[in-house]
């Protein structure tokens, strides 16, 4: 304690309040798998291998773009009185324009559906799998919450929709050297071995990544011309999210009979479908289940 000019004594805690400790982090990078840490440790159903209709994922894309389409307009509904009095044109305008996009977003996802039931992709790599579909696949986990729906389940059935596309556009007949297949490190010894028996039969570089950041590292020193990634369904999600935009990513899922980033199994020939696809070595094997 210290006198204060009067004679009296001051508090050298004056001012502070105190608090729990706080503690600050940071966290550099996401690691593969914490999309489950808030797993609660109980059994996954079908030992984790999750498998979802293409339809659904149409169905739920188109429900998030009906929601905020409506939100806009019950927004829009609620300010008009403010807005015309500064500028009667202005609820007018801005109807027009929730509309407009509501309209074309619509617009957009049919052609998707499209491309995805044709066999033939309508719209620009920047237009679809390159860029507003892995922007928008978080946007179907959403949707999917709503309704009661795993964001598993949803995920599997957006990235059968994007391999689907990102396959049919990607380059055909790439060289061994141009494809990079990632693997994640949870596989089971079984698994593990198998994946690298795959890449060896082809050729393949493959790198098994601990966190994304390993991972894009890894993109940036092979540049390869595209990539298998091997990941749960959270993960692709997250990591074509991330990539996608810059070149073609076909994801095979995991199976997690104990749970999510343990002992983890992969469909083999599933991911020897892709790289086949990629070398353009035709037929191409069926997958097994």
């Amino acid at each position: 304690m210290r006198e204060e000019r009067g004679g009296g004594l001051s508090d050298p805690l004056q001012g502070c309040e105190p608090s729990e400790p706080q503690l600050l982090q940071l966290r550099s990078d996401r690691r593969l798998g914490h999309e489950w840490d808030d797993w609660d440790g109980e059994a996954l159903p079908n030992d984790g291998v999750f498998v979802g209709r293409p339809a659904l994922f149409f169905a739920l894309l188109a429900s998030y773009f009906a929601v905020w389409g409506a939100v806009a307009g019950v927004f829009l509904w609620l300010v008009t009185p403010r807005l015309a009095q500064w500028l009667p044109a202005i609820p007018t305008l801005l109807g027009a324009v929730v509309l407009a996009l509501t309209g074309a977003s619509f617009a957009w996802l049919g052609l998707v559906a499209a491309s995805f039931a044709l066999g033939h992709n309508l719209l620009s790599r920047r237009l679809c799998e390159g860029g507003l579909l892995p922007w928008l696949l978080p946007a179907a986990e959403t949707a999917g919450r709503w309704v009661g729906i795993r964001r598993d389940v949803v995920g599997n059935a957006a990235l059968q929709v994007y391999n689907k596309l990102a396959a049919r556009r990607a380059r055909r007949g790439l060289a061994s050297r141009d494809v990079l297949v990632l693997l994640p490190r949870c596989l089971g010894k079984e698994g593990m071995q198998g994946a690298l028996d795959v890449t060896a039969r082809y050729g393949v570089p493959v790198f098994v990544a601990a966190r994304g950041r390993y991972a894009r590292e890894m993109i940036a020193r092979q540049r390869p011309k595209a990539v298998v990634a091997v990941a749960c369904e959270r993960d692709l999600v997250s990591g074509v999210h991330d990539v996608a935009g810059r070149l073609p990513v076909l994801g095979t899922t995991l199976g997690l009979p104990d749970g999510p980033c343990k002992n983890t199994t992969v469909n083999l020939g599933s991911l020897e479908t892709q790289i086949r696809k990629l070398l353009a070595i035709t037929p191409a094997p069926t997958p097994s289940g």
